[in-house]
This record gives C-alpha cells, structure tokens and sequence, in this order.
C-alpha cells in the first residue's frame, strides 16, 4: 500500500486525513487495501470490468449506506431489513456517502428536467404570486376590484343612469332549475333575468331544461346617484354574496358592465379563480389540460396506423389488426355495411367511398343486418362502433399484452387543446414580461437565464418585492445546470429521454446546490456525452464540490478528469478475474510515471492508431434535405455509404435530432414499414442501396432482475437446449422449459426464479436482496442436480463471457453468441448478470452483440449511440477493431461520438454546431478528419487538430 505524504489535516471536517479501505473481496477485487485523501477528488480507473464499481459503489457506498442504516433505531430496522455487510475488512475515514450513479433515469413521462431540479416549482410559486392575467377571449388584462372600488367605478362611468343590479347564479348550464326559482324566491327576491329578459318569478316557474341559460338575480332597480350612494352600496354588497364576488351591471339600453372581487375579463366578464401554485402543475387536476392530461401529448389510433397500404383488399388484410379475411362477426358485419354501399369484401380499400370508409372505421347509429349463421334466414339488426371505435374500447382493458398489441396502432401526436405546453388554457394566460409558464419551460437553459437577467427592470414594484427572494433560488439553480454543460437543454424535456450522463450530471447540479459539507460523494462516469469543450464546465462543478469541504470520488475513464484530480487509482490489469488488483495509484504526475495500461495511454506510449487511408465508401450515399426538427436549421446531409460515419458537435447542437429523430424513422419506414414518425424533413434518397437498418442506444435491455445477458442475446435457449438434452435431464424427463427460470418447474418458488427479492425502503430506494431458499441461485435443488462438465445451469449463468467461451469452445451455435460480447469488450460480464446492474454503456454493447451474432447483409447501416460509454482506452481499440471489420464487409457503421479517439479513426465526419440549443443546428463541418481540421471551423476541428498530430 503507497503511503501518502505531506497531505494536510481535511478541512471543514477536522477528521483524519485518509479514506482507507482494507481487505476489499467483493466481486472479483483480489483482497486490496487502498487509501486516498479525503476532501480531495479522486478518479477510480481501469479497464471495463477491472473492479472499479465494485471498489466505488459495491464496496465503499455500500458500507456507508450499512452505516446509515445502522443508525436508525431497533424499531424502524424492523421494517426495513438489514443490509448485507460489503466483504471487507475494514473502512476508515468514512463520511456519509452519497452516489450519483446513471441507471436512475426515471421512466415517468411526468418527470421532466424542471420538476427534477425544482426550477419548475419556484416558477409555479412566482406565477402564482408576481403575474398577469389575461382573458383567453379578448386579450384585455383581467382587474380585480375591492367594493369600494367597484362603487366608485359604477358612480363615476354610470352617473345618472338607470340601473339594474344583478347577481349571476347560472352561467352557461342546462337545466329547467326549479329550485333555484323556489330559493331565490324565498330569499325575498321577486324578479330574475333569464337569458338578457327580466321577469317576475312565478309558482313553479321553469325553463327549457334542454337549452343553455344564463340566469342572474335581479337585486335593485336605481340610478346612478352619488348622493344614494349608501343604497347603492348595500345592493352591489348583496349582489357580491349572492353572486360570489361577481356582479353585473344592466343599463336600460342593454348594455352589460361586469364587475369582480376576482379575476375578471371587464369586457365579457369571463373570470379566473386566484392562482396558486397548483394552477401551473401539470401534476394536478388544477393546471393539467383536461383532454391530454397533463402530458402534452395524445395516443391516437389513425386510419394511416389501421390502414397503411390502401391497395389491398379488406378481404387481404387491409385491415391491419383485423388481419386477412375470416368467418368471425366483425367481418360479417364489414360485409353488411359494404353491401349496402353496394361493395365487395374484395375491393382495394382505396376505391371504397370516403363515406362508407367513415362508417367503417368510426361507425354510425343506423343499425346494421347480419344474417344469423345459427339460425338460417334470420338476420341480427345491430349497431356497428367501427374498427377504430373497436380498438379504443380494448384499449380501456386491463390486459398488459393487449395493450402492448394496441400500441402497434398508436400514434403520438401533441395535445390539440393546448399544443404540448401540458396546461389548461386559463393557466396559459397569466403572464410575467409577456411570457407564459409553458413558453418559459420550452425555452433552453441558456436562454432561460438570459430571460431571468435584469428581469427586476421590467417589473413593478410590487413584484419586485414579492419576487425577490423566488428569483434568487431559480437564477442559482439555473447557474449550477449551465456549470455542467446543460445549458442546452429545456425544462419541459422529460427526464427518460435523457442520456444516462444527463441524469446523472443534472443531479450532480442539485447536489452543488444542497451546498452539503464534509460528504463523500461518488460518481459514475459523469463526463458521458460531453463533447471535450463541456468537460471543462464539468471538471470545475466537481472542484465546486470538492471546494465546499466534500470528498468527490469519480469512476472515469477520461485524460481530461484524471489530469485535474487530485489522485488517481487505477484497477486492473485486466477485466473479471484477471482484475481486481491496485496496478497504480498517486498524485497524476507521479501516476504518469508508473509502469501501467492507463498512464501508458495517457501519455502516449501506447495509442489507438489512426487508419493508414479513409474509404472513400462504395460510391452511393444516403441524403437527406430540409431536416428541421426541434433546433435542425433546414440540414441538408449526405452519408457515404460503405463507411465508418462519425456524427459529433457539442452537447444539444442537433445530433439526436438529426440521427435517432430524423434519419432512423425515414430508413425504418423504408426498409421495415415501420410506423415511426420522422421530424420534418424535405426529402430523403438513398434508402434502395440499403436492406436493413439496426439502431444499438443505450437503453436498458430489461428493467427488472429477470433479464439478462443470456437471454437477451438468445443464447439462455441454445443452453437449456442442451442441458435438456443431458442423459440426466432425459431419465428425468425434463424439457427446456425445466431450465428457465421464468416458469414453474425448475425454479426456485420463494424468489419465483429471480434469485433476489425485493425490500421495499419506503423513504429509500428499494433493495434487492439474495433469497433465502435458492441463495441465489434461482432454481429448485432437482433441477441444479442436472450438470454439464460438472457446472449445473446456476454455475453456467454465474459464468463470466470469458469463462463461457472456454467451456462451450465445442458448442459452435452457443459460442458464436458468446464470442460477440467478448469482442465487444464485455468478457468481464456474467451470462446471468441483471439487467439492472449494467451500465447504459454495458447495456449499448449487449445490444451490439446481439446484432453482431446475427449475419449480416453487406447492405447494413448500423446506428449507435456513443458506444465508448464506459470503456478504457484498451477497449476502445478493441470496440474499434470490430466496427472497423463490419465495415470492411461492405456495411455502413454510423456512432454518434464525442471520444477523440474514435472521432480521429472514422471515414467521414458530419459536425453539427456550432453550439448547443438555439446557437446550433447546422452542419459546420463533414469530410476526413483532415478535411475538417483545414476547414477549421466548430470546437471539434480545434480538439481534433491536437489529436492527429504524432505522439
């Protein structure tokens, strides 16, 4: 163990200077003792694999977690469980830790970057309390008038004039309301003015109760005389409580005044309740736009999604849920209503009449005849809903697989009643400098600050003085996201469309913000998906935090973050078994001088190396024109096909947009009559050189324990194959479905096969736990008797990727499988490994396997998502050999990428900028790497210039 010198008590704290840890086995960590400074930034590194997590999270979190918990009392542990010890020796020097890790993006659509960071909810509380309401039907800005006010007003604008004061009580409603006429009457009131007519109330008086009315108590008949104005004021106070707070003035000519102790439009008199801060949630019944409900956005089934080849017969499947003709009754009735169109089951849909096509799909109230099968030369006179009414009431189905089915028909398209801004209208139409709520939340950070600048000179002094304090906590929280290079993004963006690296930088913000001391805070590759210009921005938000009095630990691959830590731990020398060993550690410069893969990459004596020639690709391309979705500045992009693309620009330039929102759905629709909706784009040429389109992002493979590796990539059903095929499993009479863990039989029924069990935390995050029965193991003690070369299949998903491809090596269909997550750097991943411990980046490259097992066409365009997420640089050259030999096949490989490395090794570099948010959205450079540093524009021709230069 390096001992540290010269190192200075921890500030803040006053506790010792270190965080030691001895004796850590957990995973494949070779019992190793390491110590590091506290209130220093420290960077975890190594190859994918070496046990960096399992030090970080699985080791020194876990224990501080333990601690934590250990703290509660005997009665509150009872209800949540203890916590398994990490297999350590011992922790010195521990703080409280806190972890911000990738994999707790949120999949509710209602979460969104403004209710993550709170700067949505202080906007709700300034809106409710600093702004303007304007009426949705003039325009006018809607008064609130004391009594006193409301007199002075009617004595000043309607001096001498005859006047009706009136109360209103209906506004709008049917009904014959009957009893209202009985309470108003024996409320000593006798007249009433029914829709603009006074009358007097009569016994049993009603009206119409299937038309709308406006109904108002008739309180006093006067003149508008300052010196009655004693009278005056009772009638307008009586008027106020029968009306609840609103009053209506009548003048004998016709003409209507309106008047309110709330929110009123004084032209149409249309009113609004108080605002509060609820009136600006979503969340609540009280702001959300009642057709969409809060989300912005409507499912809808459509004649394109039920129909989409007109050409056909209904008869030949048309029909796309209903599928080819059958003798079952909904197309008995499809029969009946054609025939009275005097058509065919057999006619191409498009020559059917749009008026029978209505019928057809949304049904009508004219019944329909079918003959009765059971009973010949009767016929069954019923109402048809209509194929798209049909599937909307299966929609209200409790089925989770009919509903998966019916999302096959869906499409998303933004709310018609308030256009995506997730409100109701009234809420819409308080505004603060001529913005509303919405307006502001569809605003990119960057902008979104610039608007809150100096925004105490365009308000008055009263908002001013309710406005203070709210405004400071917005502008800080605002500053912290722009201080980790999220200035790109809005905050009505929902936080599952996130990167992992975006989530976990926008909580490492709100940590800033805690402005927490003395903690121990841990990273997991927080620098994912930061072009190289925002790591910057980054590295000084974690000094920021290290500044306060924090120890910030970060598991990192990056040159940049190690080169601005203070320590440096390096894990390793290989993955899986062959890690877990402390190689190097120290201050960066003496790191660099120590004989180890990462210093050795670091300071050049070992590099990725640049391809000797570009392809100049096979002579076709792909083309795209006029792409303009959400920031794209009308891109018009050509893809050289036949070579390795790398798509970059900084952080919010366009990339997704043109890439995974633009560029995927058009080759899917083409290639796989996907029903995928594009961003608007003007053209697209190209698709006919191309036969198959695959997208590899990072989103996880499963989101519960159940799935994993093995079954994800199809191998698991190669392998319970073969184990049913064992002499032992054959005498027994066991099937494949013996050895799967997801059905009854072979598994193990406490856990249900998933080897864990959860413990639900109540106010923390929930905690699987191994299960008493199985250990773990997931299957039942008969099934585990079965074995292949001496490992049960427990053993075998227990196995690394590197150990299971030795011991299938004789096994071609299951080690052809096996074989592709090795290539891609994941030899240190169990076959059963859960889903929901693997990195985005893991998850990515599980994916890519998947893919790479299967054979491929030479026509193939392949699209990934940043694949270097989580890898060494060791890896990367590997990852590198693999997609460089695809290509080599005559595929076309497209990354979206901010990794200098494999930016420097592509074929043809499309570079979106020049900044993020509204500053981007133009392609500003495309070409060789070599082209794109001559072209010398953008932030990735500077760094790039210094990659290609000899080391």
């Amino acid at each position: 163990m390096t001992k540290l010198r010269g190192t200075k008590t921890a500030p803040h704290t006053g506790g010792p200077e270190y965080i030691e840890v001895v004796g850590a086995r957990e995973h494949n960590l070779r019992n190793i003792s390491v110590q590091f400074p506290r209130n220093k930034m420290v960077v975890i590194t190594g190859i994918s694999g070496s046990g960096k997590s399992s030090l970080a999270f699985d080791t020194i979190f876990a224990e501080g977690q333990r601690r934590y918990m250990e703290s509660f009392s005997a009665y509150a542990r009872s209800f949540i469980g203890n916590l398994e010890r990490p297999d350590v020796d011992k922790i010195n020097g521990l703080s409280p830790v806190i972890s911000i890790e990738q994999k707790t993006t949120s999949r509710n659509p209602r979460s969104t970057v403004g209710t993550v960071t709170e700067i949505y909810d202080f906007m709700r509380l300034l809106f409710a309390r600093a702004s303007d309401a304007y009426s949705y039907l003039t325009g006018e800005k809607m008064i609130r008038q004391s009594e006193d006010q409301i007199i002075d007003a009617i004595l000043n604008n309607l001096k001498g004039r005859k006047l009706n004061i009136l109360a209103p009580v209906v506004k709008g409603r049917k009904g014959h309301y009957r009893e209202l006429f009985v309470q108003i009457r024996k409320k000593g009131f006798s007249k009433v003015r029914v829709d603009g007519e006074i009358q007097e109330i009569a016994a049993k008086m009603q009206v119409d109760r299937f038309k709308v009315h406006d109904i108002e108590v008739v309180i006093d008949r006067l003149a508008a005389d300052p010196g009655d104005r004693y009278r005056l004021a009772q009638s307008v106070g009586l008027a106020l409580k029968e009306g609840k707070g609103v009053v209506m003035i009548a003048e004998e000519s016709g003409a209507v005044h309106h008047f309110s102790k709330f929110l009123m439009d004084p032209k149409t008199g249309l009113s609004y309740d108080e605002p509060a801060p609820n009136t600006f949630s979503f969340n609540s019944p009280y702001g959300a736009c009642p057709l969409c409900a809060g989300l912005g956005v409507l499912e809808e089934i459509t004649e394109e999604s039920v129909i989409p080849d007109r050409s056909l017969s209904i008869a030949r499947g048309a029909i796309l849920p209903l599928g080819e003709y059958r003798d079952i009754w909904i197309f008995k009735k499809i029969e009946a209503i054609l025939k009275k169109h005097k058509l065919s089951i057999s006619v191409p849909v498009k020559e059917i009449p749009a008026a029978a096509m209505h019928v057809l799909l949304y049904g009508d109230d004219v019944p329909v005849s079918v003959p009765s099968v059971k009973y010949p030369g009767t016929e069954w006179n019923t109402r048809f809903e209509g194929i798209i009414g049909f599937l909307k009431k299966m929609k209200e189905e409790d089925s989770e697989s009919l509903r998966e089915w019916l999302e096959e028909f869906m499409v998303v398209k933004t709310c018609t009643e308030c256009g995506g801004a997730r409100l109701k209208k009234e809420s819409l139409h308080f505004k603060i400098d001529g913005k509303n709520i919405a307006e502001l939340s569809f605003l990119d950070i960057q902008s979104l600050a610039n608007w809150f600048n100096g925004l105490e000179r365009r308000l008055n002094e009263k908002q001013n003085a309710i406005a203070a304090e709210v405004l400071k906590e917005i502008r800080k929280r605002i500053g912290f996201l722009v201080d980790v290079g999220l200035d790109y993004l809005q905050l009505d963006r929902p936080l599952r469309t996130l990167s992992g690296g975006e989530a976990q930088r926008i909580r490492l913000a709100t940590q800033i913000g805690t402005q927490l001391v003395g903690v121990l805070y841990i990273l997991d590759e927080p620098s994912i998906g930061l072009h190289a210009r925002d790591n910057e921005k980054l590295i000084k938000a974690l000094r920021k935090l290290r500044d306060l009095g924090n120890s910030v630990v970060v598991v990192e691959h990056d040159r940049e973050m190690m080169m601005a830590s203070d320590f440096i731990i390096d894990i390793g020398p290989g993955a899986g078994r062959h890690g877990g060993i402390v190689v190097a550690q120290g201050a960066p410069k003496d790191f660099l001088k120590q004989k180890c893969a990462t210093a050795d990459y670091i300071t050049g004596r070992r590099s990725i190396a640049i391809p000797a020639q570009r392809r100049p690709g096979n002579g076709n391309s792909l083309s795209i024109t006029g792409a303009s979705g959400h920031n794209l500045k009308n891109v018009n992009a050509d893809f050289p096909l036949g070579t390795f693309i790398c798509v970059t620009g900084v952080s919010g330039s366009g990339k997704s947009t043109l890439i995974h929102e633009t560029l995927f759905p058009i080759l899917n629709r083409a290639i796989n009559r996907s029903r995928l909706e594009p961003k608007p784009y003007r053209t697209a040429k190209g698709m006919d050189h191309l036969d198959k389109v695959i997208e590899v992002d990072q989103s996880p493979i499963g989101r519960t324990p159940r799935s994993n590796p093995a079954t994800y990539t199809g191998v698991f059903t190669d392998i319970r194959d073969l184990f049913a095929q064992l002499p032992e499993a054959k005498i027994r009479g066991y099937k494949p479905g013996r050895f799967s863990f997801n059905v009854k039989g072979g598994r193990c029924e406490t856990c249900e096969g998933a080897g864990l069990r959860l413990i639900e935390m109540e106010f923390l995050p929930d905690v699987h736990v191994h299960c008493e029965t199985c250990k773990g193991k997931r299957y039942n003690r008969e099934t585990l008797e079965v074995r292949f070369k001496g490992k049960s299949i427990s053993d075998v998903l227990d196995m690394t990727v590197e150990e299971a491809v030795a011991f299938f090596e004789h096994q071609p269909r299951i080690v052809r499988k096996i074989q592709t997550l090795k290539e891609v750097g994941l030899g240190y991943i169990s076959l059963g490994q859960h889903a929901t411990t693997l990195s985005g980046g893991e998850a990515q490259r599980v994916k890519l396997a998947t893919e790479l097992s299967r054979r491929d066409t030479g026509k193939t365009f392949y699209i990934l998502d940043e694949p270097t997420t989580g890898l060494h640089f060791q890896d990367i050259d590997h990852l590198l050999a693999v997609l460089q030999k695809l290509v080599d096949r005559g595929n076309t490989v497209l990354v979206i990428e901010h990794n200098m490395d494999v930016i420097r090794s592509a074929d043809h570099i499309i570079d979106l900028g020049p900044e993020g948010g509204e500053g981007g959205g133009k392609i500003i450079a495309f070409g060789t790497p070599e082209q794109v540093v001559r072209q010398g524009k953008g932030h990735t021709a500077r760094f790039l210039k210094e990659e290609l230069k000899p080391r």
